[in-house]
């Protein structure tokens, strides 16, 4: 009998799982710098699986960056994939690529109750179409609409938008990135990486000596009360919130919006206390249009691969 594959591969992990009777089932994560190239990560899970080639008969993929023609190139790591290539290395039949913040967004649909807590009150339209945002690696932004009989989500690349400001502040912040760097989008600071050089950043225009070298310093930083750290924390959930808010009006997005990815569950409390809701709807004229969209941070664990499971199923409906 043929196996349904499913793989959710950022820029630092690859995450995979065998799709059987509409769930997940032995899920494995490969730190991407480990290994040459996705058919080699895949076929180390398969062997620890005792899987042989030909093993596995469809294939779904969801990966980080733009998705077109056979060749792809990850945005953010050394790996590249053929279509082609990869069928016939591993004997799959079908090889589904999905743009992982596609993927993202349809696992949203598969969500349990203890896996997302409510940020901004309200109640979900579902004729409306949701977004779903995340920091991460990078900066992912999908668009999730509810059809007749199924569910489709929209890719994009949100995540290199400009970074809005809506302050002075932000306006100092944004001038003296882009004096070091040039263009500034919003993945620039919205991101693991980001938060560090906002930290770096909002140290060199305060005055303040810069003592964190990583994203997770700044975060062990800010949850022990460090000034600059907890600063640097409660600007990268305001600029979030402005990027969320941005993408609600661009879609028409009533039906709600899911913070996702790993670094907001890093420090909940304090996104939960930060200025993210006034930022998120601060939308002058248009700020009313924003009571009753409810906001949601997810902390569920595969939603990924939960939602590439879900397009490989209704591609093969």
């Amino acid at each position: 009998m043929t196996l349904a594959l499913v793989g959710d591969i950022g820029g630092t992990n690859a995450r995979f799982a065998i799709w059987e009777n509409d769930a997940l089932h032995s899920v494995r994560v490969f730190p991407t710098a480990d290994h040459t190239s996705p058919e080699h990560a895949i076929g180390v899970y398969m062997a620890d699986l005792k899987l042989e080639k030909g093993d596995i008969g469809h294939a779904c993929l969801a990966v980080a960056g733009p998705v077109d023609g056979d060749e792809f190139r990850f945005t953010n790591s050394h790996w590249r994939l053929s279509r082609k290539a990869f069928c016939k290395t591993l004997q799959v039949e079908q090889l589904l690529l999905i743009n992982d913040f596609t993927a993202m967004a349809l696992g949203m649909t598969r969500l349990q109750p203890d896996e997302y807590q409510q940020v901004c009150a309200g109640e979900a339209d579902p004729s409306r179409p949701a977004v779903v945002i995340g920091p991460g690696t990078g900066l992912g932004v999908g668009t999730l609409l509810s059809l007749r009989n199924s569910w489709m989500a929209l890719p994009g690349e949100g995540g290199h938008v400009d970074l809005p400001v809506g302050s002075p502040r932000e306006a100092q912040l944004r001038a003296h990135i882009e004096a070091q760097i040039g263009h500034v989008s919003a993945e620039t600071i919205l991101s693991g990486g980001g938060l560090l050089r906002l930290y770096q950043t909002v140290c060199a225009v305060d005055g303040l000596e810069a003592t964190c070298t990583s994203p997770a310093e700044v975060t062990e930083a800010g949850l022990e009360g460090d000034p600059a750290a907890v600063a640097t924390i409660e600007q990268f959930c305001r600029f979030l919130g402005r990027v969320a808010g941005n993408n609600v009006l661009t879609v028409g997005g009533r039906g709600g919006v899911y913070i996702v990815g790993g670094v907001i569950p890093r420090f909940l409390d304090l996104f939960l206390e930060s200025g993210f809701a006034d930022s998120f709807a601060d939308k002058g004229c248009m700020s009313e249009y924003f009571e009753g969209i409810p906001v949601w941070v997810v902390t569920a664990e595969f939603s990924g691969l939960l939602g590439a499971g879900v397009a490989l199923q209704q591609a093969l409906a």
